[in-house]
């Protein structure tokens, strides 16, 4: 598939890695929402796969070896909101934040399947005209 895609199908699945972990984090932080002084959690990943990604293409030797290194090589960061919290248990968990966070990321994991489906329709249709 790496011919016909590029880099496409390995970054997509990247994200959706990505973005099963932040949903599993959310699912995590509702499951925990009246457990007193649990610190709600984040997962970030765009800022550093957009940066490798950019190193990564400015590069002149071998361009699309070191994009792929770079998809390969970002990771997700778990992060721990420690500040903030408006409860008197400790607890700052957002319900209602959460939840559109839950449902943003499956939005956002619905349409990375739908493109990659679309694509690898495109790849079978080709090659069924042959």
């Amino acid at each position: 598939m790496e011919g016909f895609y590029g880099n496409g199908i390995a970054l997509s699945e990247k994200v959706l890695d990505y973005l099963w972990a932040r949903q599993s984090v959310s699912l995590n932080n509702l499951a925990n929402v009246d457990t007193p002084g649990f610190k709600s959690q984040y997962i970030t990943f765009e800022e550093e796969m957009s940066r490798r990604l950019s190193s990564a293409s400015e590069r002149k030797v071998a361009p699309k070896r070191a994009v792929t290194n770079a998809i390969e090589a970002s990771k997700a960061r778990l992060n721990t909101t420690w500040s903030e919290s408006s409860r008197l248990d400790g607890n700052n968990v957002d319900t209602d934040q959460e939840q559109v966070e839950v449902v943003r990321t499956a939005y956002q994991y619905q349409y990375i399947l739908n493109s990659m489906n679309n694509d690898i329709n495109r790849l079978k249709s080709a090659a069924r005209s042959f």
